[in-house]
């Protein structure tokens, strides 16, 4: 039977390991990755709704590299929609690491930088978190015997970082977690209304604590729904249908916008594994956080509903970015 005009299946090159029990800290996600392919990793870094954590354990370099030049080298953090338009890139060998994805709610305590100061970026987490301390759990990492050994130390330092650390003011968690719930198929205006505010006071406090407007980050959270079912197989039709977008076209746009490559491309790249697909669709999710807002604010008929849902829905590799089989040899590959 011929093949012609079909997409060509990559072999992943992740093997991802998952902690064998919830995690206590709510708004994050991890899993351990490892490189199993047999030649270097290059990959196109796409965006994801999500700050990203990519903490080394070992001796192997992982590394991100930029468009303009900059290369980033060892444990890592990236920003809020960090790899628009697919001109950054990761690049490592032999190399496994703890993968921690962050709700933006709680960016400030685990990191020290909100998310709208870290917004579209990659920062050596030694700047965020000073070289003691980052040397400190790189060492512990190393040392650790096991995968859930590792989570287990990575879970006990976020933890003491969140007991006390600041978060984005409780309507924004509330926002944001109304947007991941719902697919980004919610509508500003609803937001805004639901929270009792304007739109413009919406837009303002959103755009100051998480760095993007909150129409960008509708149009964010649709995107990474959409691209996932796009690399899992699923039609452009299909997947425009399902994912919001007026049509084909309008879901094209958007592809192209957010990764720099067609439908068409995302769609022929293979993702770690078929069996790995709830992590790569994995966003942590704050569905308790709103309720800590003051009453006042939330008083009367208006006051919303908490997001349905549970604690957290499924995200990707460095950088808040998936990651597809290797790139040498193969036309648009890549994230």
């Amino acid at each position: 039977m011929s093949t012609a005009g079909q997409p060509r299946v990559v072999t992943p090159v992740w093997e991802v390991t998952r902690p064998a029990r919830p995690g206590r800290v709510p708004g994050v996600v991890m899993a351990g990755l490892r490189d199993r392919g047999p030649a270097p990793v290059d990959h196109r870094l796409d965006p994801h709704p999500v700050l990203t954590l990519a903490l080394a354990c070992g001796e192997a370099v992982l590394g991100i590299d930029e468009s303009t030049g900059r290369q980033h080298r060892g444990s890592l953090v990236t920003g809020l929609g960090f790899g628009v338009g697919g001109e950054a890139r990761v690049r490592a060998a032999n190399v496994e690491w703890v993968q921690v994805r962050l709700s933006p709610a709680i960016a400030r305590a685990v990191l020290g930088a909100g998310p709208a100061e870290l917004e579209s970026s990659v920062v050596a987490l030694d700047d965020l978190w000073g070289e003691r301390r980052a040397a400190r759990l790189r060492e512990q990492l190393a040392e650790a015997s096991s995968w859930e050994e590792r989570f287990a130390r990575v879970e006990a330092s976020l933890a003491g970082l969140c007991a006390g650390g600041p978060a984005i003011e409780p309507e924004l968690a509330w926002a944001w977690d109304r947007i991941v719930a719902g697919h980004g198929q919610v509508r500003v205006e609803a937001l805004a209304d639901e929270l009792g505010w304007s739109r413009k006071r919406l837009w303002s406090r959103f755009h100051a604590q998480l760095g993007l407007p909150p129409k960008r980050a509708v149009q964010l959270v649709r995107f990474d729904r959409a691209a996932t079912r796009l690399a899992g197989g699923q039609t452009a039709a299909g997947v425009a249908a399902d994912c919001g977008y007026a049509d084909q076209s309008h879901l094209h746009r958007d592809v192209v916008t957010f990764t720099g490559v067609t439908p068409a491309a995302v769609a022929g790249q293979s993702l770690v594994a078929t069996a790995d697909m709830a992590w790569v669709d994995h966003v942590p999710r704050l569905p308790a956080r709103w309720g800590k807002a003051p009453a006042s604010r939330f008083d009367g008929p208006r006051r919303p509903p908490p997001p349905a849902g549970g604690a957290t829905r499924g995200g990707r590799v460095p950088g808040g970015v998936r990651m597809y089989g290797p790139v040498t040899g193969v036309a648009g590959a890549g994230s």
